[in-house]
């Protein structure tokens, strides 16, 4: 049975009180298409949403969610790392930067977001964000994978300015089996 709170559901209603009609926005995990489509429709159509993924897989899933849901104009997908995410926006112009951190839904768990590149794109969406723009992240780990990466992304957004952001990690302490876990992080 699905819980009816979810990280999911949290991050949906963080990022609707933050993205405005003709925001600039990033999906920097494309993944199944999602998020990119929610953005979409909440950036409207002069809003522009930019998405990143390594894997085709992941843009072709991307792409045909878009095209079903009569949104593809609204969408720049990019095969490739999150971290050339600054050769896409300029600084302080970003309304919203989502990511989710683990896996492929449905895919290939060897292929997954790693610590290093993780860390250095969330470091490049801060400088992206513009005043009042959030970052929103989604850490997926378990089984044989992302615990390290969940571990040091834990450790790093410790580390953030709190004179210009603030950050709120949500930890669902009673739920079994590595709950997914949501991290907001708001430029002043």
């Amino acid at each position: 049975m699905r819980k009816t709170f979810n990280a999911l559901d949290i991050s949906r209603k963080v990022i609707a009180s933050r993205v405005h009609e003709g925001d600039i926005c990033i999906d920097a995990t494309a993944g199944r298409g999602n998020d990119t489509a929610y953005l979409c429709g909440l950036a409207g159509e002069s809003g522009k949403i930019i998405a990143f993924d390594i894997q085709q897989e992941a843009i072709d899933s991307t792409a045909k969610l878009l095209e079903e849901k009569g949104l593809s104009s609204r969408a720049e997908l990019i095969l490739g790392s999150h971290t050339q995410m600054d050769s896409y926006a300029e600084e302080g112009t970003v309304s919203c930067i989502t990511f989710n951190f683990g896996w492929l839904p449905g895919g290939d768990h060897t292929v997954h977001t790693m610590k290093d590149t993780s860390i250095e794109a969330v470091k490049k969406a801060l400088r992206l964000l513009k005043q009042g723009g959030l970052i929103s992240m989604i850490l997926y780990y378990g089984r044989d994978t992302g615990f390290e990466e969940k571990e040091a992304l834990l450790e790093f957004v410790k580390t953030i300015d709190s004179a210009e952001y603030s950050v709120i990690t949500v930890d669902f302490s009673n739920r079994p089996n590595c709950p997914p876990i949501p991290i907001f992080i708001l430029r002043e």
